[in-house]
């Protein structure tokens, strides 16, 4: 039986400024799937994952007059012909977005960073409030642990490097308990050692878990080596969508001609380094541990 669709996106269309960035796109991603989408800058990757997401309502209707598309998550309508369904927020609980910015708040502790991926299901006093439970700091020690970062949980956000950020991202969607990730060109900004890793940890919960990955990336190589299947993006369309490793540079010459340069940049993809036990072994008592020092000494250590 085959596995249940997890994204279902039907002649997906979307104009900004009298320019069409997304043209007809239809695809569909099964439950467990790892997917890679490739294509030049503007082909329109970002704004295919943030139609997904629900974060950028789809044309009404398409070029040729025939009536807008339509996006379904876990089978249940995201949005429809420009509208984004009502059970939107519902179905946003159940994805994760990674951004290429990260998107951390800079002053916050890490550790509150990753509880923050807790808001979705929260009541809303809690919430406006960001009143965490020891129960949910505890999840996202085992979150921040799982990406190997657990002993910069208390400090800020922005004293971390940039993969440190990314991989605190990846730890608040763990908090949220998604079960589909969208990931918009998450290593874009990274150097090629934090790239590798950050990848190996999407890996790992699309093998480990089973959580449903679709990943945008800039260059082949990492769709070859991370996602079994791949989706080719130029100027909006689909221009192909199987196996990756028929994406030779011969076939994407031949479809992208010398764009294909850039998408088959040098890049290192050796292997990433294991994550250090001392890193996942125990993170609530690491957490624990933290609890018995002072708040003054704890404001201290995070400025560290």
């Amino acid at each position: 039986m085959p596995a249940e669709p997890v994204v279902q996106a039907h002649r997906v269309s979307k104009t900004f400024a009298g320019t069409r960035v997304l043209n007809g796109v239809s695809l569909t991603i099964a439950r467990g799937e790892m997917v890679g989408l490739i294509g030049a800058s503007g082909s329109g990757k970002s704004t295919l994952i943030r139609s997904i997401a629900g974060l950028t309502a789809i044309d009404r209707g398409q070029a040729d007059g025939a009536p807008g598309g339509e996006i379904r998550l876990f089978a249940q309508p995201m949005q429809q012909r420009g509208r984004i369904a009502r059970a939107a927020n519902a179905l946003r609980a159940r994805v994760g977005v990674v951004f290429q910015q990260f998107n951390l708040v800079p002053r916050l502790t890490v550790l509150t960073n990753v509880c923050l991926g807790q808001l979705g299901r929260m009541p809303l006093v809690r919430a406006s409030l960001g009143q965490f439970s020891m129960d949910e700091k505890r999840r996202a020690m085992r979150a921040l642990s799982r990406v190997g970062i657990a002993e910069h949980a208390l400090k800020r956000g922005c004293d971390l490097s940039g993969g440190q950020q990314q991989r605190a991202a990846i730890a608040r969607t763990l908090m949220q308990n998604a079960e589909f990730i969208v990931a918009d060109e998450p290593i874009a900004s990274l150097d090629p050692k934090s790239a590798r890793r950050v990848m190996d940890i999407l890996a790992d919960l699309n093998k480990n878990d089973g959580i449903t990955v679709l990943v945008s990336l800039h260059q082949v190589e990492y769709a070859l080596r991370y996602c079994p299947r791949t989706i080719a993006l130029k100027a909006g369309e689909v221009v192909y969508d199987g196996p990756s490793q028929a994406l030779t540079p011969e076939f994407l010459g031949a479809i992208y001609g010398a764009e294909s340069e850039d998408l088959f940049a040098s890049i290192d993809t050796g292997p990433a380094p294991e994550l250090p036990a001392a890193e996942v072994i125990d993170a609530t008592a690491a957490f624990d541990a933290s609890r018995r020092i002072s708040p003054d000494q704890q404001r201290q250590k995070a400025r560290a």
